[in-house]
């Protein structure tokens, strides 16, 4: 249960008692006893005034209706419009989220293969799943499914972004890829693709056909999850 502080009677963190203190019950009984805004509130390290970092961490937290996802949404200039969130503690929570980030990507991003939709989602749903505009990436791929390169394509605007076909052809045959998994993310969190991003896929299955290279699957992803569209019989 998080402790709520009313403003008109705030009492510093390190005054409470050793049990409710948050850095010490992390000591005592580990990470996960701690609510969200606990965790938090150790990131922030004091509060503000009339605030303890507790109350300034759920307030953060109501800023993001409660979503970690949002939160991991948010850079410092949204940050410090919450009084009491300066350069330094805004800092802190979008270098926080940025290593949660790169710690869920660590694994995929070691495996030197991927082979289906499922992997290519793990490897791409870090990278994209949070952010708040468009873009198409590619995952280049030896015959054996070896992970050769990833690339970002393009990058474009809330609702969409330009798929260069040359260019990610062009690459391929560079690499000396023979398969290929696309990814582009939906910001609005709608997994579902549009007529857009199936004449795309069409368009390029067709190109990539006359590269003898195979499209093994398009990855929709959002901070909900993925859409595989092989799995959903858009690629045969």
């Amino acid at each position: 249960m998080e402790m709520v502080v009313n403003p008109a009677n705030h009492v510093a963190i390190k005054d409470w008692a050793a049990d409710d203190r948050p850095r010490e019950k992390l000591i005592n009984k580990g990470s996960t006893a701690l609510s969200d805004a606990e965790l938090l509130a150790i990131l922030l390290n004091n509060g503000h005034k009339q605030k303890s970092a507790l109350s300034l961490a759920q307030e953060i937290l109501r800023l993001s209706s409660n979503n970690l996802g949002e939160m991991g949404k948010l850079n410092v200039h949204q940050l410090k419009k919450i009084q009491g969130v300066g350069i330094a503690k805004a800092s802190t929570i979008v270098a926080a989220m940025e290593l949660a980030r790169r710690r869920q990507a660590g694994y995929m991003h070691a495996k030197k293969s991927v082979r289906t939709g499922a992997e290519a989602a793990l490897f791409f749903k870090p990278i994209l799943g949070d952010s708040n505009y468009e873009s198409f990436h590619v995952l280049y791929l030896n015959h054996a499914s070896r992970v050769l390169e990833h690339r970002c394509i393009s990058k474009g605007g809330i609702t969409g972004t330009i798929v260069d076909v040359g260019l990610i052809f062009r690459a391929a045959v560079e690499l000396g890829s023979t398969q290929i998994m696309l990814c582009h993310n939906h910001p609005s969190g709608n997994l579902r693709p549009s007529a857009t991003d199936i004449h795309t896929t069409q368009k390029l299955i067709k190109a990539a056909s006359l590269f003898d290279i195979r499209i093994l699957d398009h990855i929709i992803v959002s901070e909900a999850g993925y859409c595989s569209m092989a799995e959903e019989g858009f690629i045969i």
